[in-house]
């Protein structure tokens, strides 16, 4: 099997001369836009800029912030979760819409109806922020609330973390998926384990099961993550490239290599978002699945809350 930064350079060689062929992306004539033109710098700059992802707005599909509870994360002179601090550091990295939990609603259970009303007024305040509503399958209140906020264009879907309210997803997963097929509705969840295959493998029956909701692994990791994606039946499970996991060095590739660009979305996680991105834009795969990861996806998969533009 060939080394991936081998696959890369061939599919980055083809996808170019599709390009220029007018076969993909914005048409080029290959009669006028000869191979010696390219060579020469006559229309590289055109192709080169077709390629380019630098200035794309992307849209950041994980993210929380700090509200001002006891229960925030913990922030210092070297960390922020203020969300003006997050607007400000995702403007610079060309990030525009943000999807976002409070920390306080997915560190503490007993917090989420407040956080969530707190989330919901900030998201109709800001147009750039989206909220995910939280829900906790031993607050009925939660899934009440989420009934009533997943029908306003700015609650984008649920989220779930089963390891900080400390459930499993096999003994909770039905009333959790079934609410959310019930509303046709986008779950993005921590996942339960990078190393315990049992645990993801729980999920399995549930995707399976409730093919009008759909479900995202956050933090792609590790082969059992994209194993997940590739034996779905309905095609209802994605991934996200949002925190430290995606440091791995050939995380991103394996899994484009595996199901595909179209499965995976860009999230930060409230890491250095030029750093979040960074491992997008410099991954050794094509322009498409880069623009596909950073934006496409996104806005084919939130077509019914984000506006036509993504702006």
């Amino acid at each position: 099997m060939p080394p991936v930064w081998a696959v890369w350079s061939r599919a980055q060689n083809l996808a170019a001369m599709k390009m220029a062929a007018g076969m993909e992306g914005p048409e080029i004539n290959i009669n006028s836009c000869p191979l010696t033109d390219l060579l020469s710098g006559g229309r590289h700059d055109k192709v080169h800029n077709m390629m380019n992802t630098k200035n794309l707005i992307a849209i950041d599909t994980h993210s929380h912030y700090n509200t001002g509870s006891e229960f925030d994360t913990k922030t210092d002179a070297t960390y922020s979760a203020d969300l003006n601090f997050l607007r400000k550091t995702s403007q610079n990295a060309k990030i525009g819409p943000i999807f976002a939990s409070t920390f306080s609603s997915v560190l503490n259970r007993r917090e989420v109806v407040s956080e969530n009303h707190q989330n919901f007024l900030a998201a109709q305040k800001y147009p750039w922020l989206y909220q995910w509503v939280v829900v906790e399958p031993d607050n009925d209140e939660s899934f009440a609330q989420a009934g009533e906020m997943l029908k306003n264009k700015k609650c984008v879907g649920i989220k779930i973390h089963s390891v900080c309210h400390n459930y499993s997803i096999k003994a909770h997963g039905e009333k959790i998926f079934s609410f959310a097929a019930e509303n046709q509705a986008i779950v993005l969840m921590h996942p339960p384990s990078y190393s315990d295959k049992s645990e993801l493998e729980d999920l399995l029956p549930f995707a399976n099961a409730y093919s009008t909701m759909t479900l995202i692994i956050a933090h792609l990791g590790s082969v059992e993550q994209v194993e997940v994606v590739k034996r779905a039946a309905h095609g209802n499970v994605y991934l996200d490239t949002s925190g430290n996991a995606s440091t791995k060095n050939q995380v991103i590739e394996y899994a484009v290599s595996e199901i595909g660009s179209e499965k995976i979305l860009f999230g930060t996680d409230t890491y250095a978002v030029g750093f979040q991105r960074g491992r997008i834009e410099y991954a050794m795969i094509s322009a498409r699945d880069k623009q596909n990861i950073l934006r496409y996806n996104a806005l084919k998969l939130f077509k019914d809350k984000l506006p036509a533009d993504g702006e």
